[in-house]
């Protein structure tokens, strides 16, 4: 493989982000390369140009500054006041220029949120290193990650103290953090709600697995109280926060910047490549002049200058190729799908990397490359491009059909189901057999998984 071929195959599978990032460094790092900066030229209207004779002439005029000196200034207290401690200064300045750090949003950690709260008990030396250490081995969810044990060894200090401290951080907000599993999390908010000698403590206390396969008449038999009592000690349950860390988590929104779009004009889709905040490259005039003019160079700048050149043109030429290349997959990706954006995604067709291939005549593996990380924004939202790439389901009659639309029609069908009697997984076969979709169970459970969507189970409501 030639250098040029690498560089087009390597920037090809990169993600728009990445592709910037990439275009940032090499123009760093290569003298060569320069990005074209187009200045946008404003047109003064007549009455703001500048006489020229008015100009020529103020150029040779000596410039003089006439300063009065106002009559109603009281000087006397300009003078106290300039002539003082600086505090008075200090002050002013301060109020004119205000700390940049009363404007920058900063989002409190769990760490900082819990240490702040321990601290406010006026620990030992001793219970603030436990106290740390407890802390420190928090997830993101708020739970202890290891056992009183180890952190004993780690401490150094009695496990019965770590205990006691635990205990005193287990009373802290969030409700429910520092707990070790979540029975212990759930049932120190059912004490913290005064929920003591119920039977919401009793259930999370022993039968937390029925509870979890909505096993109700297990629970009725055990406590021996009745259905409705179960059923408002579950609600009371599900109000409790499983993840007392959620609110300080410090995951952020990833936003997707699309690689091209796809709008419709009348009745015809117009693709555009994304090249908004792309840089424009060429390579630097003055380097190209000096060879042509035959500048004088020892071989080792030379053979350099010629190496940094090399690369900034098979960098262009890679990113133009890399666009063209998306702008064609993405216009066969139309010329399949056309069902699909024009009604919806239950009439998205099977589709294989192959069959892009061969339509605009690359390798699959040039495809793949270019379907990976790169996303579309279309009238139907914003898709992955590899999206459109589904295995084919046979239906009774007819034309085979995508997975994705299968998917979408499982959705649909639970969506619809009465509430207190959800659907098996075979009955959802059977309806999309109705449907003219021909899946075994086991396909309904596999797609149902990868939906995120319970077992009927699990999703039934009293």
């Amino acid at each position: 493989m030639t250098p040029q071929l690498q560089m087009a195959i390597k920037l090809l599978q990169l993600s728009r982000i990445e592709l910037l990032n990439t275009i940032r460094k090499e123009l760093e790092e290569n003298p060569t390369l320069e990005e074209e900066i187009h200045e946008v030229a404003v047109e003064e209207s007549p009455d703001e140009r500048p006489d020229k004779a008015s100009t020529d002439s103020s150029s040779t005029e000596e410039v003089t500054i006439q300063e009065k000196i106002r009559d109603d200034i009281d000087w006397d207290n300009y003078i106290n006041e300039y002539s003082s401690s600086g505090r008075t200064h200090f002050e002013a300045e301060r109020k004119e220029s205000p700390d940049f750090e009363s404007f920058i949003a900063h989002k409190e950690s769990l760490r900082d949120h819990l240490l702040w709260q321990f601290l406010m008990t006026s620990p030992t030396q001793e219970e603030e290193k436990i106290g740390s250490l407890i802390v420190g081995n928090l997830n993101e969810d708020g739970y202890l990650d290891t056992s009183i044990e180890d952190l004993a060894t780690m401490s150094g200090s009695d496990p019965d103290d770590i205990e006691q401290i635990l205990a005193l951080m287990q009373t802290f907000d969030p409700t429910g953090v520092c707990a070790r599993d979540l029975r212990e999390c759930l049932l120190i908010q059912a004490r913290h709600f005064k929920l003591d000698d119920t039977i919401v403590i009793k259930i999370i206390e022993n039968h937390l697995s029925h509870l979890e396969n909505k096993n109700y008449k297990a629970i009725t038999k055990a406590l021996k109280v009745s259905i409705e009592d179960v059923i408002t000690a579950v609600k009371v349950i599900k109000s409790l926060e499983p993840r007392p860390g959620r609110e300080f988590a410090e995951e952020e929104a990833q936003y997707i910047n699309p690689d091209v779009f796809v709008d419709k004009l009348g009745n015809e889709f117009v693709i555009l490549v994304n090249d908004d905040g792309m840089p424009r490259l060429h390579v630097n005039n003055f380097y190209k002049n000096a060879f042509k003019e035959g500048g004088t160079f020892s071989d080792d700048a030379k053979e350099y200058i010629q190496e940094k050149m090399r690369s900034a043109t098979w960098l262009i030429r890679s990113i133009h190729q890399r666009q063209k290349t998306i702008f064609k997959v993405m216009e066969s990706i139309l010329k399949f799908q056309r069902s699909f954006f024009d009604k919806g995604i239950a009439y998205l067709k099977p589709m294989v990397l192959r069959d892009v291939a061969e339509d605009i005549g690359m390798h699959e593996s040039t495809i793949s490359r270019v379907t990976t990380n790169k996303y579309v924004h279309t009238p139907r939202g914003i898709f992955e491009l590899k999206y459109f790439f589904n295995s084919s389901i046979q239906r009774v009659q007819g034309e085979a059909i995508a997975s994705a639309s299968v998917q979408e029609k499982i959705r649909q069908i639970i969506e619809s189901e009465n509430p207190k009697k959800p659907y098996s997984d075979d009955k959802i076969s059977k309806l999309l057999k109705e449907s003219n979709i021909s899946i075994a169970r086991r396909t309904v459970a596999k797609y149902r998984e990868m939906m995120r969507v319970l077992p009927s189970n699990k999703r039934k409501e009293f």
